[in-house]
């Protein structure tokens, strides 16, 4: 699957970020993470991120990476892209990049760099260097300390032609349309906040229809119930879903910081 045809699919849709089962010692749970996976195939997602924020990329070690990106790919053989979460400093993340390109991953989304904040010229560096590194696609994860401009954008996406999508987890509504407003259909667009649903519809609005879910997780049902009341404009079912499930849910992850990830 060459970049463009990524894009296109990850242009509409639900996309799926499974959880990564552990076992009582903390080591990756190969058959834990297949069950899993093949419990979600059949809600029909049109991506699944492997080991991504959700899937807790963080908390990897160097062995336990490739092998979770390739349990993913045999598991859901070729019925559903596999995204790859990939991140930290540069050299790491294009390993990372590179590991699962091996492994048969569709392409990779590009997880916050590291502690500290930086530049709009580092930030370009960094990415370029990833994306430069592989041939699949890369979608950057504008959240916490990567903040992108949409110059930036603008000069990545000159520079990087398998730099296929922009997903976003700040809710900064006037720079979210000011990227889409310059680079228009150059990229596909991801809604990333924590519970994408409570701002599902106004990111629709703004050209971004496409979004994860977290709840996908444990009521995958619900969550594709509420994916087709935003396709179709069904407020009062969004609505209804919002009061009876999600701000009540919202209460119980919000008692904790980094209930919104994992």
């Amino acid at each position: 699957m060459n970049p463009q045809e990524l894009k296109a699919i990850m242009s509409h849709g639900l996309l799926s970020f499974p959880l990564t089962d552990f076992d009582a010692n903390g080591d990756f749970n190969r058959k834990g993470y297949i069950e899993r996976l093949e419990w979600l195939a059949p809600y029909g997602a049109t991506a699944l991120f492997a080991a991504g924020g959700t899937g807790e990329f963080f908390s990897l070690t160097g062995d336990e990476y490739p092998e979770i990106i390739q349990t993913a790919v045999d598991t859901c053989r070729g019925k559903v892209p596999i995204i790859a979460g990939a991140g930290g400093p540069t050299r790491f993340a294009i390993q990372c990049a590179q590991a699962a390109e091996r492994a048969g991953a569709h392409g990779i989304l590009l997880l916050p760099h590291y502690l500290t904040e930086a530049g709009q010229e580092g930030l370009i560096a960094h990415v370029e260097q990833v994306c430069k590194s592989v041939k699949f696609g890369v979608i950057v994860y504008n959240r916490d300390r990567t903040k992108f401009t949409p110059e930036s954008l603008a000069i990545l996406a000159d520079r990087c032609p398998n730099l296929i999508g922009f997903k976003d987890g700040m809710g900064n509504i006037e720079l979210m349309s000011s990227i889409y407003m310059k680079m228009g259909d150059r990229f596909a667009y991801l809604g990333g906040l924590p519970t994408a649903e409570v701002y599902a519809a106004a990111y629709k609005a703004l050209g971004t229809p496409v979004y994860s879910s977290a709840v996908f997780n444990f009521i995958p049902k619900t969550a594709v119930q509420f994916y087709e009341a935003v396709r179709t404009d069904d407020m009062a079912t969004q609505h209804k879903l919002l009061r009876q499930f999600f701000m009540p849910y919202l209460k119980i992850r919000n008692r904790v910081e980094g209930y919104g990830v994992s």
